[in-house]
């Protein structure tokens, strides 16, 4: 019987317990999107996380969809990110990238020469962004002609060895949430008439195409996949039919040998109940790691372990305000408190200055 705290190795990689850092969106990057130098604390600080997955980060300057977040797609930001895993695998730590392309999550003050946001679809999405402004609505995007597609995966393809280059010891890929990928998934948004519209086959078709192009790349071993089958976030309604959807394009990439996949159970950040999907049934369908997210507090993690449930378990907010999260959640000592103030944007506050354990017992 495995325990939340034992090493696994998962795909090409060999992580020291099966305790995951989730993709936090933090809003710090320097100008240029070029991850910070106060980055590199903050990842330094965790990484006695099994597996750390990065903070969303745009596969192209068109992949931005809010304000300050990193990229991947040049030499600067690569030497940004190279800092951040150096300091990573120093620690003793694994740290793999989320690549994202927002899709229209964005608004046209953060898109290149202010043109539209893409998606697959030219319906506005009735959420809000980040930008210089605060929160405000998202702008209308355009559809993706189909001779502009290749251009997306491609993008993907580069981000995977820009990463590598990086040192990054693998990628995610973030197919959740209502993002770009997912706005072609679902029959509630993906509206087009092409090859990449109206059937699963079809709809799943760009998913398939960038995890085959990101695999091709850098190995499935080192790719992994972000999944969120019922979420509402971003105005993604549900589909018609989520268990057939998501069997299927699951189903399909088995070839690729993926490292992982890491599913968020429920309604991101919320109820984990929000609507009805046989999770078990989605994991048969899928021969690597079982990451599961959405919630887990200390037992239920425990638990899923221990009773096989799951190979990996995905901590989110916990880990912006505990540092130390593994040994607290080893020892089942209390947790910071986390201030939501900080969440987004801003300096060292909130960001790097929350005590561990040990800081506390000398204070």
């Amino acid at each position: 019987m495995s325990t939340l705290f034992d090493p696994i190795r998962v795909g090409e990689i060999d992580l020291a317990n099966r305790i995951v850092m989730a993709p936090l969106t933090r809003n710090r990057a320097a100008p240029g999107q070029i991850p910070s130098h106060l980055a590199v604390e903050y990842y330094r600080q965790r990484a006695s996380a099994g597996l750390i997955i990065s903070e969303a980060t745009q596969v192209s300057p068109q992949g931005q969809g809010y304000l300050d977040t990193p990229g991947i797609y040049n030499a600067e930001q690569v030497e940004g990110w190279r800092r951040i895993t150096s300091a990573v695998h120093d620690a003793g730590g694994k740290i793999v990238v989320q690549l994202w392309h927002v899709g229209r999550i964005s608004h046209v003050s953060l898109q290149p020469n202010g043109q539209a946001p893409v998606s697959s679809t030219d319906r506005r999405a009735e959420t809000k962004t980040f930008t210089r402004d605060g929160f405000v609505a998202v702008s209308t995007p355009r559809a993706l002609r189909t001779d502009e597609i290749p251009g997306v995966v491609e993008s993907y393809r580069q981000a995977a060895r820009r990463a590598m280059d990086a040192g990054f010891d693998g990628v995610e890929v973030h197919s959740a949430n209502g993002y770009l990928l997912e706005q072609f998934l679902r029959d509630s948004i993906n509206d087009r008439s092409d090859q990449y519209g109206g059937s699963i086959e079809n709809r799943s078709r760009l998913l398939i195409e960038v995890m085959t192009a990101v695999a091709g790349e850098i190995g499935g071993g080192r790719t992994g996949l972000r999944l969120s089958p019922v979420t509402p976030a971003n105005d993604a309604a549900q589909d018609s039919n989520p268990q057939a959807l998501f069997e299927y394009a699951v189903g399909q990439l088995a070839p690729l040998h993926l490292a992982f996949l890491e599913v968020v159970e429920g309604q991101t950040g919320g109820a984990r109940d929000f609507a009805p999907f046989d999770y078990a049934a989605l994991r048969r369908r899928f021969n690597g790691a079982w990451m599961v997210n959405n919630g887990y507090q200390r037992q239920m993690a425990l638990d899923a372990v221990a009773s096989g449930a799951a190979d990996l378990v995905t901590f989110g907010r916990p880990f912006i305000s505990n540092p130390d999260l593994v040994r607290r959640l080893h020892e089942g000592t209390g947790l910071n408190k986390l201030d939501a103030t900080t969440l987004y944007g801003g300096g060292a506050k909130g960001y790097t200055d929350y005590p561990t354990l040990d800081e506390l017992t000398a204070a």
